[in-house]
């Protein structure tokens, strides 16, 4: 048994923040039921390029593996009365929606509590249902701009900077998967159910952390570092190499100590301006340009392997190809394998979420519409005279 397979949850997601998070679950044995918009053609994230054909596309087979799907439009009389059956019969309504949109819908818990008194109404939006944000579109990149990231990231003298890759919307698509937990937790002790109204928004503020409490407390503004630096811990950054660069992470004084005694300086470490944290904070514009030269004399190979035997923090900067090509990466069986009928094997990164010793047979994400006659009759008991008159409502033709 996987850890959630007694999980059902009605999923209306697109893009990704809302599907990454519930890919999570399903990884675990939740069963998710993606309900897609025929109107619209589904999800979007079907047809996200540059790797897309018909409905469907390695960014979609990335974010909805393990999930069914089936086209529901709710604002027709047909389409709304199978969404509320199967609200009869789940634990959770998922959705990422604009903040305004839930409530427009018909999927929020006052109005489907009627059907369900346990059911979880989760909703993640860019700015959350309140607020004078709250009828707002929103986007990883608006919000990585809007709740100060951008100010934080990239070089002192170049322009403001968003991170690699959609922080904002994984660290959201997390944060609603364990709200749904929580709340699901909490309905099945209670009996019952919950709004849960989560924004990408409050996420990413949350993530500023302790710069955001230095800023409350103590006026402080941060700024942009040379080099990725650590904005407190000296030294703690990229230094560049004879054929690459390296990350070196003095987190503690004794890899400060072990960090001059590889580069063959130990005399730094009785240097009363490089002595504590608060030293080398503070007198980090003297050092750094002493270790930048040290470390451009040789490989990065060469510093990793005596930097790592002497048990110094350190690590490449990869790119995305080293980063899955490295032997921890296969150790840790962080690639899985999809079989497609398209796209033959298709080969992703596996949900780092691991519960217990029980590993589930991966299924690729579905095609549109792909399991509506599962839905309809093995999870809604629905018979073939209640199924031929539904498609001919819904005018569905029959698979």
């Amino acid at each position: 048994m996987l850890p959630l397979q007694d999980l059902r949850i009605v999923s209306l997601e697109q893009y990704g923040a809302g599907p990454y998070g519930s890919l999570h679950l399903a990884d675990l044995g939740a069963e998710v039921i993606k309900v897609e918009d025929p109107r619209v053609g589904g999800d979007v994230g079907r047809h996200v390029p540059p790797y897309a054909e018909g409905d469907d596309s390695l960014f979609f087979q990335t974010f909805n593996r393990n999930k069914r799907s089936m086209s529901l439009d709710l604002s027709t009389p047909a389409g709304r009365t199978v969404f509320e059956d199967l609200v009869r019969c789940s634990d959770a309504v998922y959705s990422n929606l604009r903040g305004d949109v839930p409530e427009k819908l018909g999927i929020t818990y006052r109005q489907l509590s009627h059907l369900n008194p346990a059911i979880v109404c989760c909703s993640l939006s860019g700015y959350g249902m309140t607020g004078p944000r709250s009828a707002e579109p929103a986007y990883d990149y608006l919000l990585q701009g809007v709740a100060g990231w951008m100010s934080l990231t990239g070089e002192p003298a170049g322009p403001p900077t968003k991170s690699g890759l959609s922080v904002v919307d994984f660290a959201g698509g997390l944060v609603a998967a364990a709200t749904v937990l929580a709340g699901v937790h909490a309905a099945r002790r209670d009996g019952v159910g919950a709004d849960c109204d989560i924004s990408l928004f409050e996420t990413a503020l949350s993530m500023l952390s302790y710069l955001g409490t230095w800023q409350l407390n103590a006026g402080h503004q941060p700024r942009r570092t040379a080099h990725s630096a650590h904005p407190s811990l000296v030294p703690f950054q990229n230094f560049e190499t004879a054929d690459g660069w390296i990350v070196i992470a003095c987190a503690k004084e004794k890899f400060w100590l072990r960090l001059v005694a590889v580069l063959g300086c130990p005399e730094l470490a009785d240097d009363l301006r490089f002595a504590t944290f608060g030293d080398r904070y503070q007198h980090s514009g003297e050092l750094i340009p002493v270790l930048q030269q040290l470390l451009r004399a040789r490989t990065t190979a060469a510093w990793l392997e005596d930097l790592s035997e002497a048990g110094v923090p350190c690590a490449p900067v990869n790119t995305v190809a080293d980063a899955l090509a490295d032997p921890q990466t296969a150790a840790r069986d962080a690639v899985i394998e999809v079989d497609h009928p398209q796209w033959g094997q298709v080969r992703q990164i596996a949900s780092p979420v691991k519960v217990g010793t029980a590993r589930r047979e991966h299924r690729r994400a579905p095609q549109r519409d792909e399991d509506f006659d599962h839905v309809v009759r093995n999870i809604l008991g629905y018979d073939d005279a209640a199924i031929a008159a539904l498609r001919e409502d819904l005018e569905l033709t029959p698979r």
